[in-house]
């Protein structure tokens, strides 16, 4: 699937439709309002980046059972021939309060509140947890990524290791609005506008005869966008023979980007490649390492100096590999006026439809966030729930990816150092209103 195709209601977990059944013969039909958040008890992450928005409201706007899945749900011969007609002229009628995607919030914060007729939302519950958590989980792993490289370029080379098709997109566009710099993901380029980058593998050093014919070989193919992978067989001859490549090269005009390490100590590699490129006169040539990186093996390398100008970041940022799921769920706080919440231990949900306000310091930096209700004002706070859709209808143009960019940097760079840590557990300050404690003490379990 792309962010140009419609999934259909289908795609939901089958405890979603059997409940909506019930909901139906048994005449529940009235508005309920469910509240999605990260628990964040294993998440292992201060933070996290909300991301995913356009597809979900994209699949919202289109929701509607076509003949050929109230077939396939007829075939199952578990629901009743009325409620499969009531299906035939479903669609989403309801409203959305989210998070513009590239904001940060953090665990326990609604990301986005939905109010629509029980059977509408209780539907869609699924779609919208995979769409929002798997694009989130991404899109926090990637950001860390990127404070790790202090300001040097991120390329996305995790396609061929992602979760599937679906997933390969979702991850290239995830990294992207937080700051990646290109993919090697080409659909992604095409569907999305993002920057597309690759160079060589090692099968095309392997097909010629020797490493200085494959680099000279790809510098007359690519001109204008060389870059020699050089460890297949030994990286520091490697390393020679692409600075040998580049000053043929150099005397016609043409100049080589740099070079690619792919394996063995980066750090070690990276000085000894800087000296060789150094001393032959390439000092503009850059070298890029691709291998298994993600914030903690980048954080080491700049840590000890490593001389690299970019990172290939890879599997495991696209499979995020340290935290590969997100605790995120979707409880109902309201049903026909009535507040409600569970009681369930380690997973008691908060009553009531909330808005989340965020408190900026005299410095212009994240202070404190606030859990209020929906109707609430409170002083010197911004609110970060925005009605996106009223009546199944968005509101607004989805925002470009360049402007989602822009907003994740402001975000990032309103949130205190501490918070940024990828190493120490540090829990943001969130509190919850009085006037919402009032209305916990009144709500139903």
């Amino acid at each position: 699937m792309t962010i140009h195709e419609r999934i259909g209601p289908l795609f939901t977990d089958l405890y979603e439709l059997t409940m909506a059944a019930g909901y139906y013969k048994h005449k529940l039909q009235a508005d309920a309002t469910f509240s999605m958040f990260v628990r964040g008890h294993e998440s292992k992450r201060n933070y996290f980046v909300a991301s995913g928005l356009e597809n979900a409201l994209k699949e919202l706007a289109s929701f509607y059972f076509t003949e050929d899945e109230i077939a396939f749900l007829e075939k199952t011969g578990l629901f009743e021939d009325n409620f499969l007609d009531y299906l035939k002229r479903l669609a989403f009628t309801g409203q959305v309060y989210a998070m513009q995607e590239g904001t940060i919030f953090f665990a326990h914060e609604p990301v986005m509140e939905i109010t629509a007729p029980i059977i509408e939302a209780q539907i869609l519950e699924t779609f919208l947890l995979n769409t929002i958590g798997f694009s989130t989980l991404i899109a926090s792993k990637a950001a860390r990524c990127m404070y790790a490289a202090s300001g040097r370029p991120l390329l996305d080379f995790s396609l061929r290791r992602t979760h599937g098709q679906d997933a390969g997109l979702t991850v290239a566009r995830s990294a992207y609005i937080t700051g990646f710099d290109a993919t090697s993901n080409v659909l992604a380029g095409k569907l999305y506008g993002i920057p597309i980058s690759g160079t060589m593998a090692h099968s095309f050093i392997n097909a010629f005869d020797n490493e200085s014919n494959a680099f000279l070989a790809y510098a007359k193919t690519f001109p204008a966008n060389s870059i020699f992978l050089i460890d297949t067989y030994d990286t520091l001859e490697g390393a020679r023979n692409a600075a040998k490549t580049a000053k043929e090269m150099k005397k016609k005009g043409i100049h080589p980007i740099g070079i690619r390490l792919d394996s063995g100590d980066m750090t070690a590699l990276s000085i000894q490649v800087r000296e060789i490129l150094d001393k032959a006169g390439l000092n503009e040539m850059k070298i890029f390492a691709s291998s298994d990186f993600d914030e903690f093996k980048i954080a080491d390398a700049v840590a000890k100096g490593a001389k690299i100008d970019s990172f290939g970041v890879g599997t495991r940022m696209g499979v995020s590999a340290d935290a590969p799921y997100l605790d995120i769920v979707y409880k109902l706080v309201n049903f026909d006026d009535r507040n409600v919440k569970k009681l369930s231990t380690g997973k008691i949900t908060l009553a009531g439809e909330k808005q989340v306000f965020r408190k900026i310091d005299a410095h212009g930096m994240y202070q404190e966030d606030i859990i209020g209700l929906r109707n609430e004002d409170i002083e010197n706070a911004t609110p970060l729930l925005g009605k996106v859709m009223e009546h199944g209808k968005m509101l607004r143009p989805h925002p470009t990816l360049s402007e989602i960019r822009e907003r994740f940097n402001k975000n990032f760079s309103c949130l205190s150092e501490q918070y940024k840590s990828i190493h120490h557990a540090v829990d943001y300050p969130v509190t919850i209103s009085s006037s919402l404690k009032t209305l916990q003490n009144r709500a139903e379990p």
